[in-house]
């Protein structure tokens, strides 16, 4: 036999031997498919998306929030069409008080805030070029009171579909329509609605498209940004607003509250967030973002890891959460310890400074408490917090301001930071107070609440209570 040469018998496979190996190999796949569906059978033998170990997570987390009764949510009421003519007669009034002949705003938060239509609901593709506006105007009735007068500049193709949005108004809607070959903003200029004024004052919401803008100010409008009483309308709440923010903040915490209960060794970051947010859903809040991070992630105020870190004894926990909720947010955030970890920590894990920055930043968010009070300005704020981080310290790790307003967004003006001596609060006025600890490559504490600016004292918590240790958030 020449070297290198195989017998017929040793050099290939015959027919019956393939045959095997393949039924070997088939078995295999058979057999790690049923491993694979095993592992991933809820406890009803339906297949889920989750491992059995975070199904029971999901399902203490869920069970353990819907426990409380879910009572927050008796504060919240859908906004009827009274509320929203109230607030564009509130708009009109500001306007008057401004000077201003007209606000012009196109679908997006502001246009959803006085006429219950989101970006979205109009456009569901993409904001598109054909401008659809409503122009809200101050108005005197006999009586001498100032009510909104309402038209919308649509296209002429599209004015029935604007008339099915069925916005709240107590009229048919009135519009001036063009067609596409016209000049929107000249078709706009030339009706009826402006009698004599030959260039008649818009103040534009901050939303407004650049083009748009410019359209309207080169076609006889002089156009001025959102300022002064206008702004102001829609930064002061009304007592429904209040009750609907005070529900969907305190169901937030309250699903943090619940959630942390069932956490354990070794869940991930990922596995926190997907069961977070289905748990805020189980009482009909719409999560829309959900920061989590454990340990030295924490130190990014805002992430930025992949969210696979797992979680260990000694760990904190950060979670900077919202859900909407009839259309207005949350924005809430806690730094604890899981439940399986001991109070008193044990001495090896060397946590007072952990500790100790916990509860300077709860004493820094008290002190912004105080501050926030009716005719401060939105700079006290940040700084009573601010001063107190400093002092202990700390200064360079507080890296942000100290929060904003929120309504139907998450971030809204006024903003508290050190600089904003403009801004003066009034009563009815919503904000986060935020302060933060983020120590690079250590850890990161954070503490935030909602709080309505009120006549007389200290501003009131609407987000189901401030935190009172790191194993009660």
């Amino acid at each position: 036999m020449k070297e290198g040469v195989l017998p017929f018998s040793q050099g290939r496979v015959s027919t019956r031997t393939k045959s095997r190996r393949a039924a070997h190999w088939l078995l295999i796949a058979i057999l790690g498919s049923l491993l694979v569906t095993w592992n991933y059978l809820g406890p009803d033998n339906s297949l889920t998306s989750f491992s059995s170990k975070k199904h029971e997570f999901q399902k203490c987390s869920i069970d353990t929030f819907r426990a409380t009764g879910l009572e927050f949510l008796k504060t919240a009421e859908r906004p009827p069409l009274e509320e929203y003519v109230l607030r564009r007669n509130n708009l009109a009034k500001a306007l008057v008080a401004d000077g201003i002949d007209a606000f012009v705003v196109e679908p997006g938060y502001t246009f959803s805030y006085y006429a219950n239509v989101t970006q979205p609901e109009w456009e569901v593709w993409e904001p598109e070029e054909r401008p659809f506006v409503m122009v809200i105007r101050p108005q005197e009735t006999p009586d001498g009171s100032i009510v909104a007068n309402t038209t919308f500049l649509v296209p002429h193709f599209e004015e029935v579909r604007a008339r099915l949005l069925n916005m709240p108004f107590v009229e048919e809607i009135s519009t001036v329509t063009y067609e596409e070959h016209w000049n929107y903003y000249t078709t706009l200029w030339e009706s009826l609605i402006w009698g004599e004024k030959l260039s008649p004052k818009l103040m534009v919401d901050e939303e407004m498209r650049d083009f748009i803008q410019r359209g309207l100010g080169e076609n006889g409008f002089t156009i001025v940004g959102l300022s002064g009483e206008v702004e102001a309308v829609r930064q002061t709440k009304t007592e429904r607003e209040i009750g609907i923010l005070r529900a969907v903040n305190t169901g937030t915490v309250e699903a943090i509250r619940a959630m942390r209960q069932c956490l354990y060794r070794g869940v991930t970051e990922n596995e926190v967030v997907e069961v977070l947010d289905n748990t805020m859903r189980a009482a009909g809040m719409d999560p829309f973002f959900n920061i989590v991070e454990f340990g030295k992630s924490a130190a990014l105020p805002h992430g930025g890891h992949d969210g696979t870190r797992t979680l260990q004894p000694g760990d904190f926990i950060l979670i900077d959460v919202g859900s909407h909720l009839y259309g207005y947010s949350s924005d809430v955030c806690r730094t604890f310890y899981p439940p399986f970890f001991p109070n008193p920590p044990p001495p090896e894990y060397n946590l007072t400074e952990h500790l100790d920055v916990w509860q300077l930043v709860l004493d820094a968010q008290a002190a912004s408490v105080k501050a926030m009070v009716e005719n401060g300005t939105a700079a006290a704020v940040d700084i009573a917090a601010r001063t107190l981080i400093e002092s202990a310290g700390y200064g360079k790790e507080f890296t942000h301001r100290l929060g904003h307003s929120i309504g139907i967004k998450a971030h809204e003006s006024p903003y508290l930071n050190k600089g904003n001596f403009g801004a003066i609060l009034r009563p009815g006025m919503v904000f986060t107070s935020e302060p933060g600890v983020y120590v690079l490559n250590h850890f990161g504490v954070r503490h935030e609440d909602i709080l309505v600016v009120r006549e007389d004292g200290e501003a009131e918590n609407i987000s189901g209570g401030f935190a009172r240790s790191p194993w009660e958030p």
